[in-house]
């Protein structure tokens, strides 16, 4: 198997085109798409197409800082969370930076802040070949508290 890079269960990663330097996310392998904790969800139309506008708390227990942002809605999808409920959500499509890979990933945006992590990193954003070592946290750098250093 030539594995392009290995995670832990928790990692930093960065969202560039959504002004995100860094942000926390679980890595879970029985999601199957990944979820961005984002509020004040607008939908619009801009050029004939449908686009949401939302804020975005990075930074886990804290509300202070916010990152306002918008996007071309790639669909709109049902989704059961871990408890059972059923959301329609906005579907985005944006870059991922994972330990230098950048890669395309899907999101749905979703109210996150009753969870512990901002960021669901779902099993199609690992492919193709991204392994993950669930006993392991911060295999691409930093800590619980701190981000990796900027290569």
């Amino acid at each position: 198997m030539n594995t392009e890079l290995t995670l832990g269960w928790r990692e930093w990663v960065s969202l560039p085109e959504l002004g995100i330097t860094w942000i926390k996310a679980k890595v879970d392998t029985g999601a199957r798409t990944s979820a961005l904790h984002a509020f004040e969800l607008e939908a619009f139309k801009r050029d004939l197409r449908e686009w949401v506008r939302f804020s975005i708390h990075p930074l886990q227990g804290a509300s202070d800082r916010v990152i306002q942002c918008e996007m071309p809605i790639l669909e709109r999808r049902e989704v059961t969370d871990s408890g059972g409920h059923q959301e329609n959500r906005p579907v985005i499509e944006t870059d991922i930076l994972l330990g230098g890979i950048c890669k395309k990933i899907e999101l749905t945006l979703t109210g996150r802040d009753t969870m512990r992590f901002r960021m669901l990193l779902g099993r199609t954003a690992m492919r193709p070949n991204l392994l993950v070592y669930p006993s392991q946290s911060f295999k691409l750098g930093g800590s619980s508290k701190q981000p990796p250093e900027p290569v």
